[in-house]
């Protein structure tokens, strides 16, 4: 039989806890390793979906852009019906693109699409073709052709963060039911309906190129619900005129969708949108 001095017994002991404490410290780095990879890996995937968005945005501003260059062609030729469809176009790319516009470009976002108090932009240019049934806006045309320009430029390399873009979709839907039901803002144009349709339009362009993918990986269920929310107001929306809406049903759909897209947040690593911030 083989006998241990008690010294040895000690030091036998004390490497043992030292090697349990070492494996210990070991596993919790694996952890964290892993965590640090997957982390880097949902970064990675963001980064691409963020590309794969801004190719998207930078078509629907273009469309503005393009939409604005004609006007101006059609203004200076004095032609009335072929400036305010040029305007019509150029306003269908702009409202696809605010998710993008109202949260990262706020000062051009205002200069662009101010309302109801308008003397830039979109606005003030509807209410004289539209409603003077003028012609007269050379200087509103060529500053909006230079806040979309800028807009363009600025696209290109700015970063677009994901807490940013979220609250965007947050805010563009809680728009589409509240600031836009009882009327909306294109009144004079008669196009208020196309606004709110290529909001939602641009709604599902971003949560599909963002975060869908993301969340049907954590939550299927509430992936599932957000497209549901999202089908919900496009059936709403494909009505015949503005008037055939119910403003109630719109209103709850819109706040539905805000609510599915906080429950979403955490699920995809992101803080909460504030609703509170999107009536002001």
């Amino acid at each position: 039989m083989m006998h241990f001095s008690r010294a040895g017994t000690t030091s036998r002991t004390a490497l043992g806890v030292r090697c349990a404490h070492m494996a210990g410290r070991f596993t919790v780095a694996g952890f964290i390793l892993l965590g640090v990879v997957a982390s880097q890996a949902s970064a990675s995937a963001f980064d691409r979906n963020v590309e794969h968005y801004r190719t998207q945005i930078a078509e629907d501003i273009g469309q503005a852009l393009a939409g604005a260059r004609r006007l101006r062609d059609c203004i200076t030729a004095d032609d009335l019906e072929g400036a305010k469809k040029a305007w019509i176009s150029a306003r269908g790319g702009w409202e696809r693109s605010e998710v993008f516009t109202s949260g990262l470009v706020p000062e051009l976002d205002e200069k662009i699409d101010a309302w109801p108090k308008s003397t830039t932009g979109f606005h003030a240019i509807e209410a004289k073709l539209f409603g003077a049934q003028q012609t007269s806006v050379q200087s509103e045309t060529d500053a909006l052709i230079a806040d979309l320009a800028e807009l363009d430029a600025k696209l290109r390399d700015m970063p677009l963060p994901p807490q940013a873009l979220l609250n965007g979709l947050a805010r563009l839907a809680y728009e589409v039911g509240e600031s836009k039901s009882d009327g909306g803002e294109s009144r004079l144009s008669g196009t208020s309906l196309d606004d709110m349709r290529n909001n939602l339009l641009g709604i599902s362009q971003a949560y599909h190129a963002l975060f869908s993918e993301a969340l049907a990986a954590s939550d299927p269920a509430l992936a599932a619900a957000t497209q549901a929310d999202i089908e919900t107001l496009k059936a709403l929306l494909d009505a015949p005129g503005l008037a055939a809406i119910d403003s109630s049903h719109l209103r709850k759909a819109s706040e539905a969708l805000v609510i599915t897209l906080a429950s979403m947040a955490p699920k995809i690593n992101l803080q909460k949108p504030v609703l509170e911030e999107f009536g002001k």
